[in-house]
């Protein structure tokens, strides 16, 4: 009868509820630090009180749970991983404080070199060496990796990474360092690399493998807590959790590869893009309490990067290219030395939450801001379910004007003004500083806090449309909900377009796929449900790094025709990047993907349309809100009560259970058939 998406963000925890024969339902819960599993349950429980039933009654008319986690992101943000070892060739010990060689941010003096991932004191060497043909130049020491065993059980380690040189053309010694250490630590866990990650990149291969054996004690110990408090509660359905290459995976093939659960939830976000609208470049922005997301969808298609990082290391790992910024509702207010206004990293997250919540926060927020300026009404927060209190947001807001030395309104709109220029810099990232002009692309405005700027936004950049959808405060729970379960296998062979190893590159290809639709099956997708997409990693000749393009195979394979279409798809990529392109230049390619995709329904779970609009919207009543120049009344309009085809002029402000669209002068709106709203600027 139900399916539910639930995707937990820094402030809020999101569920967005399909019931079959009816339309979608959202519901919002404070999200619980530290122990996630219990928010998780807490919005299930919401759902089943707004539809008058026990939890346990609930959940057993609840077919399919699919869940967005941000356990292994904060893991790596806050540093909190598992102690881990790592096990690599003998003289290669450094590979991790290496990295790449190129240093990061030139011209940033500040930043001191930063230590590996893992330290030296946890990095053992074994003898042994497989050369690029795949052939045992030197065979494995076994008494070294024996060594090596007893040492991480002095350490402690949690879990191993294993990573030795072209072990993805020949894996023999990695899976033999795996036996031995079943033997001598049984049940410690272990990441070989060719297994996670085949690619000849040694340092993003590391990387990479690394990172998977840290996370996988945290990220195995909260799906075995979240399995546990469903079960309890009674729920013995299916579950899904969203990986960061845009689909959903079963739980426990996401224990066994952690790494694919860093920022899935704000890879869902372009998920939902794609099917609210036929635009063919789209900016897709998600702004929560903690942070604002910004992704991409160029000609319809996600925008994957290999080049994801966090902090200064690099995931090593494909994912679809999501930008993040400290600019959420929760993002706090200061001002530095100088006197300058800054607005972020740091968030008051959950708890104590912005002041305004009366939870004991007593930093100036955004969300303070917005309640001061009179765009969020302080009685209708979460459709009134929760009271904000006005008095504290000017308390708090009220330090920030006395160190600027100016009014409280003016202070608000500071911070107001502030952070939006920082999300406009998050979105001039993923257009501007790739040669793609932003006011060419449409903008779906996700989250539950963008709404209130995503038009100063749009006015600033010149966009001349965008849409907020119907549950733009759950839209990355909106992804997860009509998503499929996704996954990719790849594989590595070097052949240009000169000498191109067709054969080859056919025999790849079709374990390739013959891998991706094991792994289906494992999930439980029936044959027909199953479908494939390709993509291949390139580059000029002698150029340093790859770039990824997709393609298609009509006739089940390549063929020799099809040889002058990839070299076409790869020019048009490349000059998409980086605004050049040599087609008198040898292309080589130099990995080979299949995307193994199951339908899991969501074409059926997008939403019932709404009724007609009778009669022009009345305004419900009017609000004076500080635009920067002075205070305006302007009409204040519900949301609910719009219906398709109702026509909005700016500015005017329309309230939804959760969330505040502010529209502002010469911005004209219009609620399609889904209750979604489209903007277009006059």
């Amino acid at each position: 009868m139900f399916v539910a998406c639930i995707d937990i963000g820094g402030t809020f925890t999101d569920l967005l509820l399909h019931r079959k024969g009816a339309d979608l339902e959202i519901h919002k819960v404070p999200t619980t630090p530290g122990m996630f599993e219990r928010g998780f349950i807490d919005a299930l429980a919401a759902a089943a009180s707004a539809h008058g039933m026990t939890l346990a009654g609930f959940l057993a008319k609840t077919d399919m749970i699919v869940h967005g986690t941000t356990v292994s992101t904060n893991a790596l943000v806050e540093g909190k991983v598992a102690p881990t070892g790592l096990i690599c060739n003998a003289g290669h010990p450094d590979i991790l404080t290496l990295r790449e060689s190129p240093r990061k941010r030139a011209f940033n003096i500040k930043i001191d070199f930063p230590p590996p991932y893992i330290h030296r004191n946890r990095t053992c060497e074994v003898r042994g060496r497989i050369d690029a043909m795949g052939g045992e130049v030197m065979p494995l020491a076994e008494e070294d990796v024996r060594a090596a065993a007893r040492h991480f059980k002095a350490c402690g380690v949690e879990a191993v990474a294993v990573c030795l040189l072209w072990s993805i053309v020949n894996p023999a010694h990695e899976r033999r360092v795996r036996e031995i250490l079943a033997e001598e630590l049984p049940g410690l866990p272990v990441t070989l690399s060719h297994e996670l990650n085949p690619i000849p990149r040694e340092y993003r291969r590391t990387i990479s493998t690394a990172i998977n054996a840290s996370l996988h004690p945290i990220v195995s110990d909260y799906v075995g807590r979240l399995t546990a408090a469903l079960k309890e509660s009674g729920y013995d359905g299916e579950l899904l959790i969203a990986n960061c290459v845009g689909g959903m995976m079963p739980p426990e093939e996401i224990v066994g590869r952690p790494i694919y659960s860093v920022m899935s939830g704000p890879t869902l976000a372009p998920i939902a893009a794609i099917n609210l609208t036929r635009a063919d470049d789209v900016i897709v922005v998600d702004m929560g309490g903690t942070t604002f997301d910004v992704s991409a969808l160029r000609n319809r298609h996600l925008v994957v990067t290999p080049e994801a990082t966090f902090g200064m290391e690099m995931l090593g790992i494909p994912k679809i290219d999501v930008r993040s910024v400290g600019a959420g509702g929760g993002s706090i207010a200061w001002v530095d030395p100088g006197g300058l206004l800054r607005v972020g990293p740091h968030s008051a997250s959950a708890v104590p939450g912005p002041a305004c919540y009366g939870r004991g926060g007593t930093e100036p927020t955004v969300t303070d801001a917005n309640v001061v300026l009179g765009i969020i009404d302080p009685d209708y927060f979460l459709g009134g379910r929760i009271k904000l209190d006005r008095g504290k947001a000017e308390a708090a807001i009220g330090k920030t004007a006395k160190a600027l030395g100016i009014g409280l309104v003016e202070a608000a709109y500071a911070i107001y003004s502030t952070a939006n220029h920082n999300m406009i810099g998050a979105i001039e990232d993923i257009t501007v500083n790739e040669g793609i002009d932003p006011r060419d692309s449409y903008v779906v405005s996700g989250g539950g806090a963008t709404a209130c700027h995503i038009g100063d936004m749009a006015r600033i950049l010149g966009i001349k449309s965008f849409m907020i959808p119907r549950f733009a405060a759950g839209l990355s729970a909106y992804g997860g909900l009509i998503s499929d379960i996704r996954w990719e296998e790849t594989g590595t062979l070097n052949t240009t377009d000169r000498h191109f190893d067709l054969a080859g590159v056919n025999r790849l290809l079709a374990d390739l796929r013959k891998r991706g639709a094991a792994f289906l099956k494992r999930s439980g997708v029936a044959g027909k449900a199953q479908r494939f997409e390709l993509a291949f990693q390139g580059r000029y000749l002698y150029q340093s790094w790859d770039i990824e393009v997709p393609f298609e195979t009509p006739k089940g394979k390549l063929v020799k025709g099809d040889l002058a279409r990839l070299v076409t798809a790869f020019h048009t990529q490349h000059e998409r990047i980086y605004t050049i392109k040599d087609e008198g230049d040898t292309v080589e390619f130099t990995t080979w993907k299949v995307r193994a995709i199951g339908d899991t329904g969501g074409a059926a779970r997008r939403g019932a349309a709404i009724t007609r609009q009778r009669g022009k919207p009345k305004p419900k009543g009017k609000r004076k809100i500080y635009l920067g120049k002075g205070y305006r009344d302007i009409p204040v309009f519900e949301g609910a009560a719009l219906g398709a085809g109702a026509k909005l002029a700016g500015p005017a402000v329309v309230e939804q259970p959760t969330t505040t669209i502010l529209l502002l002068d010469r911005q004209d709106a219009t609620v399609d058939a889904r209750g979604n709203l489209l903007v277009e600027m006059k």
